[in-house]
């Protein structure tokens, strides 16, 4: 794709990919400023190389690179750790395989307060967790309404001990493994 880029009075023809124009928009409006500035300030950068669409393109590549390992970097396990501790309600993360891989400190004391250990009793090792919905129904609903928070209920089982509540489901922001973060609201 043809575009003519104008700035401080010099018109620059460029082909490009349609892709790399859509990277140039993106990085132009993240930076607050216009294609054309964008482009001279990637030219200045290469003065001696003769070849400006490599440059931009190399420029694009790199800006996609940088903004791919800052969101790895928001996107991460360590990310839904902190979202738990700073929830001051119960909540936890659940794999699409049912396993709790995170809670925080006030799921851990709903436990506690609603499923006391006997005396002598090993902590929760026999802990169990059901939901009223399948999780792979979760998934789809958030797929099928914007990631819109789905309501499901829940019961937590210890032995022969139950305790029934409702949590407010969305996907957590990692791209793997497929998590759910589950917020308890009448606990």
């Amino acid at each position: 794709e043809f575009r003519v880029v104008a700035r401080g009075g010099v018109r620059r023809g460029i082909r490009l990919e349609r892709a790399f124009w859509a990277s140039l928009k993106h990085m132009a409006e993240s930076r607050k400023c216009t294609i054309g500035m964008l482009v001279e300030e990637i030219a200045e950068h290469h003065p001696d190389q003769g070849n400006l669409t490599s440059a931009i393109r190399v420029a694009c590549m790199r800006g996609l690179a940088e903004e791919s390992m800052e969101l790895r970097k928001l996107a991460s396990i360590r990310t839904i750790n902190a979202i738990l501790v700073a929830c001051p309600s119960p909540a936890f993360a659940l794999s699409s395989s049912k396993k709790i891989l995170a809670f925080n400190t006030p799921f851990q004391q709903l436990v506690r307060r609603q499923l006391p250990s006997a005396p002598g009793e090993d902590g929760r090792q026999d802990l169990k967790l059901a939901l009223d919905l399948n999780v792979t129904d979760i998934f789809a609903r958030l797929d099928a309404n914007g990631e819109t928070p789905v309501t499901s209920g829940f019961v937590i089982g210890a032995g022969e001990r139950r305790y029934r509540g409702q949590l407010s489901a969305v996907r957590a922001p990692v791209a793997e493994p497929e998590l759910l973060m589950a917020f308890v609201f009448n606990g």
